[in-house]
């Protein structure tokens, strides 16, 4: 039974990691508003603060715990005001947080975020901290409210958890094994999110290309796909994070072959050395993935592929960093998303012999983001003088306001700024803009939009920007740029997990 409010309570949803968050964010904030909570208005300090964590990144911990030390003087002018942990940090530290910050009234884990309204009741009616942390899945996530943090594109998840035990990852031990949503069930919410106006799905697992597996049908995620595109009104279909070891020629057809499907892929390394993904149980080697990139290339030429790389795993000597780069030259990734190794702890990797010194991990990642950098950028170029169809995006471009440039995002996922014509574009419209420069990391159209055409998306991003003035705007606050698309090189954020 949800719980309710006595009046109507703000709250602040505070995301952090990959997009398994992020979606699990947008239920929490449904649920608290089907409680009869509201957001919170920008600048102002919510009643409830809901930390959604993540155990993946470094430092994550002291991060949370800064976090929750700047909120305790508003804690103790507010006596009333509540905080919220939960996300893989709460599921790997349970009664831990409470310990440590004892003005945190709940704690709840991966697998019972459901229970939040409850918890926050309770607790405040007895005063007390609620720790409660489920060792199984209780609800799939995508069953309970959500608010959707945009009106033009949406998460859609296939599924739960993980079946790998990759040796750097603590994943699958706080979100548990995979468990897949039978198709009709997926399908529907697509077309739920269609008929609201969304234009562009990504479907969302931890492995998503595994899905099937728990009913027993290796071919079930090429048939989601092309069951997608047989959805009037979804423009672009994604998907994230396929695994190499489980990737079939029939998901490359499929993406070749149903038009909605956008043909973009982001599909994680590691590493380019046999000898490291054995190490790291990865049950692939760099042959196979170079393998899969030539049948996607052979199938889709146009074929703009992202990939996560770990670079001074335990062990990882210059001859295996070497491989890594070979790969990445031999790929020709479009961007990436690097990460320096570091120990976390609860991993079989953590206890490794010969960790390889941070200074050498600094110098080999600063020699990788080099390679990749002058890559992007080479195949940025390739772009310039072609026109584009940019599914116009609401906060993407930082200097947007300072250039008046607006921002979206290409069919292969690239980032767009471009100058807007004389009828402005509202996010979720579609332009068609030329390219007129390469950088890096984004491509501009400095020239006069070609074409501009509105969209049932815009109108309902609209439709939203109307809504009553007593409902401040969203509830989710994103603790990391540019969630869900490949971020800038020095540092990437998300969770490389697949």
């Amino acid at each position: 039974m949800t719980a309710t409010v006595e009046s109507a309570r703000t709250y602040e949803v505070r995301t952090y990691g990959c997009q398994m968050n992020v979606h699990d964010s947008e239920r929490l904030s449904g649920l608290l508003e089907d409680a009869g909570y509201v957001p919170a208005a920008q600048g102002e300090t919510a009643d409830v603060v809901v930390f959604n964590t993540c155990a993946v990144r470094e430092n994550a911990d002291n991060k949370l715990y800064g976090n929750l030390g700047h909120l305790r003087p508003s804690k103790v002018g507010n006596p009333g005001m509540q905080i919220a942990v939960g996300g893989c940090l709460a599921q790997k530290d349970q009664g831990e947080i409470v310990r440590r910050a004892p003005w945190v009234d709940v704690v709840f884990g991966t697998h019972n975020i459901g229970s939040l309204p409850v918890l926050l009741e309770r607790a405040r009616v007895q005063r007390e901290a609620q720790v409660e942390i489920k060792e199984s899945l209780e609800t799939f996530p995508s069953t309970l409210p959500t608010k959707r943090e945009s009106a033009y594109a949406a998460w859609v998840s296939v599924s739960v958890g993980c079946n790998n035990t990759c040796t750097f990852c603590i994943v699958p031990a706080l979100r548990g094994k995979e468990k897949d949503r039978r198709p009709g069930d997926v399908l529907n919410e697509v077309r739920t999110l269609v008929d609201q106006g969304v234009l562009e799905i990504t479907l969302l697992g931890q492995n998503v290309n595994t899905y099937g597996v728990e009913f027993g049908d290796r071919l079930a995620f090429g048939k989601l796909l092309r069951a997608c595109g047989d959805i009037e009104g979804l423009e672009r279909v994604r998907f994230t994070s396929p695994h190499p070891a489980a990737f079939t020629d029939d998901v490359i057809a499929a993406m070749a072959e149903t038009p909605n499907v956008m043909h973009q892929l982001h599909m994680p390394l590691q590493s380019g050395s046999d000898r490291v993904l054995k190490a790291m149980r990865r049950s692939y080697r760099a042959e196979r993935y170079l393998g899969i990139i030539e049948r996607v290339r052979a199938a889709m030429p146009d074929a703009a592929i992202s990939t996560d790389i770990i670079v001074g795993f335990p062990g990882e000597t210059e001859e295996d960093f070497q491989g890594t780069l070979d790969v990445v030259r031999e790929s020709r990734f479009a961007n990436a998303f690097t990460f320096q190794y570091s120990i976390r702890p609860g991993t079989p990797a953590a206890t490794m012999d010969h960790q390889v010194p941070k200074e050498v991990v600094q110098e080999r990642y600063e020699r990788l983001v080099a390679l990749q950098t002058e890559i992007s950028w080479a195949e940025n170029k390739k772009q310039v003088g072609r026109t584009l169809d940019v599914l116009v995006a609401e906060g993407e471009g930082r200097k947007d306001e300072a250039t008046h440039r607006m921002s979206g995002r290409a069919p292969d996922n690239r980032l767009v700024h471009f100058a807007p014509g004389a009828e402005a574009p509202r996010p979720g419209d579609v332009v068609s803009a030329e390219v007129t420069y390469a950088a890096p990391h984004h491509l501009v159209a400095d020239g006069p939009a070609l074409r501009l055409r509105r969209t049932r998306a815009g109108d309902a991003w609209e439709a939203r920007q109307g809504a009553p003035a007593g409902a401040p705007g969203p509830g989710v606050m994103l603790g990391m740029p540019s969630i869900g698309r490949p971020a800038p090189l020095p540092e990437a954020s998300g969770c490389s997990v697949s």
